[in-house]
């Protein structure tokens, strides 16, 4: 592909050299960069991608995309300084795979909690209704029916856009993702043609990546004020910071709500363990689901597929076949009546929602038992704030590791612990190791309690000082009730 048409609708300040010259790939990390590739030097978090522009350029690079030009010029390359190299890369990415998602119905969701139940069931109702969709999200990405491994919540540019030309070139009508604040901030949905998005709520969480709460509200409202005026915009009413996100936009502007009126409302009728009776704007469906938080998922994923033209009796009747993602409130149940839950809760917000649901729907003489730890390397601020919300909410807390990276299991504990009132110390319990947390836990429980074991939901692995290892809740449960 020419240099000049990779770079169509990127804002370029200057070019040195030929903006005819071949590109046969491109690539922002200069060990891949071979024969007449394009190299695109990012300002990142942590590196500098302008430190490496000579190491592509000696690996054969034809082109380099740069926000400052290097010393030394080659003749044999062509410069062109942009001001954003990420936004550039973006839409770079977006035009050498050919711009697939003009070609589909995307829809981006974002938040602090729901966005993967929201995007998964959006993908599924797709599916029931006969369509073929694609999804990207932090469980797993789907190209239709085959799954590809996710590594992260919202891929780089180039790996969006490749997975994006697999979709249509599939057969793919729709595409939903999962589009995290980092990907926002730093670009990599930049040149992607969205056809809606989808606020779900804003709660503390990432304040180690944007320090302030602010920045954080910022970057997710960043995605809706790119929006174009054909595309929707999907905000949660009840979320106080719902309406933020649709005060720039020029997309067509739809509120969602399950306290007060709006253009799509829920009700709950009836709360169960195995499932929830909602009306979704008046009309009445049983769900699968549990917890008031899930009537907030399932009337996006309703006002979603409304907005996207989809029939509206056809939309309620899939509505009741929908069962719930990997690691979101999953149930376990065993021979003797205790009821383990798994959930992927690992924010303060995302904790509350999921222990008071279970404190709603506990026998009056149960106990609930909460198994919970924070991740390494992460924003330590919601530690403590996390133990108190499990201490508030559960009769016997354990806490414990979650992925602790880099960091000693046991200095995490300590800061969680933080946040544990003095007259609630009595019932909280302290094991590093995270299998033998679960299993005191469960030895614990009697008939009819219920323990909640939060954090990793579907992770199937811990990392522990820069290695992951097999680990999976689900499993570790399954095994200790088969015992």
């Amino acid at each position: 592909m020419k240099l000049g048409d990779l770079l169509d609708g990127v804002a370029c300040l200057s070019v040195e050299g030929d903006l005819n010259v071949d590109v046969h790939a491109i690539h922002f990390d200069s060990r891949k960069v071979d024969r007449n590739d394009l190299f695109v030097a990012q300002r990142g978090v942590n590196i500098d991608g302008h430190v490496f522009i000579d190491k592509a350029v000696a690996a054969g690079a034809g082109a380099v995309v740069c926000e400052q030009l290097p010393e030394n010029l080659s003749r044999h390359v062509t410069y062109v300084v942009t001001e954003d190299s990420s936004d550039a890369l973006g839409r770079m990415a977006a035009n050498y795979y050919g711009n697939p998602s003009e070609k589909m119905k995307l829809v981006g969701v974002t938040g602090t909690n729901g966005k993967t139940t929201t995007a998964t069931l959006l993908y599924e109702l797709i599916r029931l209704l006969g369509g073929k969709a694609g999804l990207l999200s932090t469980v797993c990405n789907y190209i239709g029916e085959e799954k590809v491994a996710a590594t992260h919540t919202t891929p780089d540019a180039l790996e969006i856009n490749a997975l994006m030309r697999r979709m249509v070139d599939a057969g793919c009508e729709y595409c939903f993702m999962e589009v995290s604040s980092h990907a926002i901030d730093q670009k990599r949905i930049s040149g992607l043609d969205f056809d809606g998005a989808i606020f779900s709520n804003i709660t503390h969480d990432h304040l180690d990546y944007h320090k302030m709460f602010k920045a954080y509200i910022e970057a997710k409202k960043a995605f809706f004020d790119g929006l174009s005026a054909r595309a929707f915009a999907l905000t949660n009413l009840d979320d106080k910071n719902g309406t933020v996100m649709l005060q720039n936009t020029v997309a067509r502007k739809y509120t969602y709500s399950c306290k007060r009126m709006a253009d799509f409302n829920a009700k709950v009728i009836e709360r169960h363990l195995d499932g929830t009776l909602l009306t979704l704007n008046g009309r009445e469906v049983w769900t699968k689901f549990t917890g008031d938080f899930n009537a907030y998922n399932l009337l996006a994923v309703y006002s979603s597929a409304c907005l996207l033209g989809l029939e509206n009796e056809e939309v309620l009747q899939a509505m009741s076949l929908l069962v719930p993602v990997s690691g979101r409130f999953e149930t376990v149940l065993s021979s003797t009546g205790i009821m383990a839950i798994v959930d992927y809760a690992h924010t303060p917000d995302a904790l509350e929602n999921v222990l008071s649901t279970i404190q709603d729907l506990k026998g009056k003489n149960n106990q609930v038992i909460t198994v919970v730890g924070a991740g390494g390397d992460r924003d330590r601020t919601k530690r403590p704030e996390m133990a108190e919300v499990a201490c508030r909410l559960s009769d016997k807390v354990i806490l414990t590791s979650d992925n602790p990276r880099s960091e000693e299991p046991s200095a995490i504990i300590e800061e969680m612990r933080a946040g544990i009132p003095r007259h609630e110390e009595v019932k909280v319990l302290a094991i590093s190791d995270r299998k033998e947390a679960i299993r005191t836990a469960l030895m614990l429980a009697r008939k009819g309690d219920l323990v909640l074991v939060a954090g990793k939901g579907h992770e199937n692995y811990q990392e522990i000082k820069g290695v992951k290892y097999h680990f999976d809740d689900k499993e570790v449960i399954q095994e200790i009730f088969n015992r």
